[in-house]
């Protein structure tokens, strides 16, 4: 299971949403493989990703885009190898 983890304030902020949205797009490709998760930027599951802005995304534990927004297509590209594609 790959589990794309989005990081925001709470509440969220409008680009947090974006980037909710655009991993629920990318995870929608991969049903039962991929899953979102949105966790507060504040929690102890972000101390780990040493981000400063948000939203921060990560997929599984790779930090992969802080201050932005990752477009779903984007998402996908580090998605594939983990499941096998």
């Amino acid at each position: 299971m790959v589990t794309i983890k989005v990081f925001g304030p709470t509440p969220a902020c409008a680009n947090c949403k974006r980037a909710e949205r655009e991993a629920l797009k990318a995870a929608a490709q991969y049903p039962g493989q991929v899953e979102v998760v949105k966790l507060d930027a504040l929690g102890p599951e972000a101390q780990a990703f040493d981000f400063m802005t948000t939203p921060a995304v990560a997929v599984n534990d790779t930090l992969l885009a802080s201050g932005r927004v990752l477009r779903a297509d984007e998402l996908l590209q580090a998605i594939k190898p983990l499941i096998g594609e």
